[in-house]
């Protein structure tokens, strides 16, 4: 009887798992074939504090604006939303800020050279150096006895201005703005012309669409006289009237050609309704237009789930039609009765026959020999 075989040693890269004796405990108070619980961090108020403080810090530190930044935006004189804190520009003329007008207006026929000023205060400290432009139709007309301008500390300078009213210009009212920046700033400084001639003075409302809760529309200049719209909103549904705003001034000055797209709010639209909105609009001059839009509200959930129900049921009935006609071809049919003879005699039977019928005898004399 040969030895038994030795076993083999194992080594520490062996990948089987390990058995554990019976009745022996594993450190940390595991079981033997158990994998030990790994424990989970606890968070305590000291680390709750500690986390709240750095992302506090974080935030803090993102708000807050690098030294550099923070001194070029205080050399560069720009007040909070862009405006220049240390000057301003305005229409000349008015000796303080109760004078002041608030735009430049002018009046003029095509072809006339209109005289102005635009005043720029420096109430700084250093001198202001402003560069001037026109922007829009009546702006693109002006120009200055000097583009770029420099205004020594504390001082106010006045900048003549010449506005040519062109030869082929339409009678009534042009609109653009004079431009001054400087130390990072922007003012804008409104002007209104109003040229000589006829007059007309006309207004449309155009692409009417109601959307969910608002409806959306577009005014349109077609005279040549800066228009001012008021707007009134009505709308009818099946049973009466479900909005009733009467006419109000917007918001808006509509220039000759200028069309604006904008859009009443309607957060109580109706969920299921046959709506008909109705828009009238109105100017001064006697300007004014009206137009329509129609639009159903009907819930989709419920149309949806109606839908559904509609084809389920008749899905169902053609599903028992076939199963009723694919039944009918396949059962076989009962027999049909026969009619009793006269004289009550058996089926099979009748007067004439006298004996019995070749074809049914019984199988073993139908086989027999005579």
């Amino acid at each position: 009887m040969s030895p038994p075989a030795p076993r083999p040693s194992r080594t520490p890269d062996d990948p089987r798992p390990r058995r554990t004796p019976p009745g022996r405990t594993l450190p940390g108070g595991a079981q033997p074939g158990r994998t030990p619980p790994v424990p989970r961090p606890r968070l305590t108020p000291s680390v709750l504090a500690a986390v709240l403080t750095a992302v506090f810090a974080a935030l803090l530190h993102a708000l807050t604006p690098f030294p550099a930044a923070a001194a070029a935006g205080a050399g560069a004189g720009a007040a909070p939303g862009g405006a220049p804190a240390d000057w301003t520009a305005r229409p000349g003329g008015g000796a303080g800020d109760r004078d002041a007008r608030p735009y430049v207006y002018l009046e003029g026929t095509p072809g006339t050279a209109l005289q102005d000023r635009l005043a720029v205060t420096n109430s700084g400290r250093a001198p202001l150096t402003v560069r001037l432009r026109g922007d829009g139709r009546a702006g693109a007309w002006a120009r200055f006895a000097d583009d770029t301008v420099t205004v020594p500390p504390r001082t106010r300078a006045e900048v003549p201005l010449a506005l040519t009213v062109p030869p082929a210009a339409t009678p009534g009212d042009a609109s653009g703005e004079l431009v001054a920046t400087g130390r990072g700033a922007e003012v804008r400084v409104p002007v209104r012309v109003r040229i000589g001639g006829p007059t007309l003075a006309a207004l449309t409302v155009e692409d009417v669409e109601i959307a969910g809760g608002a409806i959306r529309y577009a005014l349109v200049n077609r005279g040549n006289a800066l228009l001012r719209p008021r707007l009134a909103v009505r709308a009818e549904g099946v049973f009466g009237t479900l909005l009733d705003r009467p006419e109000r001034p917007l918001p808006l000055e509509l220039a000759p050609g200028r069309r604006v797209e904008r859009t009443e709010p309607w957060p109580d639209a109706p969920a299921l309704d046959a709506v008909t909105v109705r828009l009238r609009v109105a100017a001064e001059g006697g300007a004014r237009d009206e137009a329509e839009a129609s639009e159903t509200y009907v819930p989709v959930a419920p149309a949806a789930g109606g839908g559904l129900l509609l084809l389920g049921g008749l899905a169902a009935l053609a599903s028992r039609a076939y199963r009723k006609r694919r039944t009918g071809r396949g059962a076989p049919r009962p027999p049909e009765p026969s009619e009793p003879p006269e004289g009550g005699a058996p089926p099979g039977t009748g007067a004439s026959h006298r004996g019995p019928d070749p074809d049914h005898r019984p199988l073993a004399q139908a086989g027999a020999r005579p």
